[in-house]
């Protein structure tokens, strides 16, 4: 596992540019929203998504997540179909906050197109290009 500035970045991960991170789980992949950018919005108090049975497009938007200052989109990883979305997240959002890489998942999709999505991600276990994304992700929000 990776770890940059006390944030745990999981080896059996991709994460995506915009936050997102991707686990491979048999032929679908599960999804949720990282660590740091949790952290970096504060704590969450609403999350709107597209339904299961929605086609989505890697890149484009699942939903929307809101803390007490600040909105904004999440961005799918990759392209697919969504199979389910975290229930519990209706009434809890927050769980988001204390637990991204487990109870916290958004959505599992049924994917399109997994190795040319998963090309495009940064590998969990790839620290170089990790600590690059995240100095440049810091860098926006000093």
């Amino acid at each position: 596992m990776v770890k940059l500035e006390g944030f745990d970045f999981p080896d059996d991960m991709y994460f995506h540019k915009d936050h997102m991170w991707a686990r491979v789980e048999g032929d679908k992949v599960r999804t949720g929203y990282n660590a740091w950018a949790a952290e970096a919005a504060g704590k969450l108090v609403s999350i709107k998504t597209r339904p299961a049975g929605k086609k989505v497009k890697a890149g484009k938007t699942l939903g929307s997540v809101e803390s007490g200052k600040w909105v904004g989109s999440l961005k799918i990883p990759v392209a697919g179909t969504i199979a389910e979305i975290n229930p519990a997240l209706k009434g809890s959002p927050n769980i988001i906050n204390n637990s991204p890489y487990d109870e916290g998942w958004v959505a599992i999709i049924e994917p399109s197109d997994l190795d040319a999505d998963l090309a495009q991600l940064i590998k969990g276990d790839d620290s170089a290009n990790l600590e690059a994304w995240l100095n440049e992700e810091k860098a926006k929000t000093a």
